[in-house]
């Protein structure tokens, strides 16, 4: 089943109006650790605000994310913690849940942009997210402190512009404060409030 682009932000906003669910809070499988660049976080966790503007839709929400080499864990919520869109990859299989409605793919660029409408670079996120770059990106511009300021990030379907507003120190490493990516009629902004390197707990 397919949602347009119209019928999911319909149903995301239903969904924000009801406040009622389970909060988001960090794993308890983790413990937070220090590095000193983000390279070396295997794992990470990261609570802020995402933004989505295109030509049809306008969306703003917090943003968890929990990242881990094969596996993430990726939900929007609201302001009082209620979860309302969560989207899952395991192992090659993607999940998302939204509106009571739970959708599967093997791929979670595919399924998101399949059934919301929105276009978002989900592999490459985690990399600019910790202020890396991937075999398609080509640096435009350095700040005077040496940092990212911007990056083209080639697709076969159109390029990305990547814009790095902001950096901060989290967890003893550099990491972008504030992140633009867009290309056409596609904008998100991803603001980090929160960005843990974790270490996943021995048993």
């Amino acid at each position: 089943m397919r949602l347009s682009a119209s019928l999911f932000h319909t149903a995301l906003i239903t969904v924000l109006l009801v406040l009622a669910g389970c909060s988001v809070t960090p794993s308890d499988d983790f413990t937070p650790i220090d590095v000193t660049n983000a390279a070396q976080a295997k794992a990470w966790e990261l609570q802020g605000k995402i933004a989505v503007k295109t030509s049809q839709d306008k969306f703003s929400t917090n943003l968890y994310w929990l990242h881990q080499p094969k596996a993430n864990d990726l939900r929007l919520t609201t302001v009082l913690g209620t979860t309302v869109l969560t989207l899952k990859t395991n192992q090659g299989m993607a999940t998302l849940e939204v509106d009571g409605k739970t959708y599967r793919d093997s791929n979670a660029q595919d399924l998101l942009t399949g059934i919301s409408g929105w276009s978002i670079p989900l592999d490459s996120l985690p990399l600019w997210i910790t202020g890396q770059i991937g075999s398609n990106d080509k640096i435009v511009s350095y700040n005077p402190d040496g940092t990212i300021n911007q990056l083209i990030s080639h697709d076969s379907e159109a390029n990305w512009v990547v814009s790095f507003l902001g950096w901060q120190q989290q967890s003893g490493a550099l990491v972008p404060r504030l992140l633009k990516v867009e290309r056409e009629n596609v904008q998100i902004k991803i603001q980090t409030n929160q960005w843990t390197a974790v270490a996943a707990k021995t048993k």
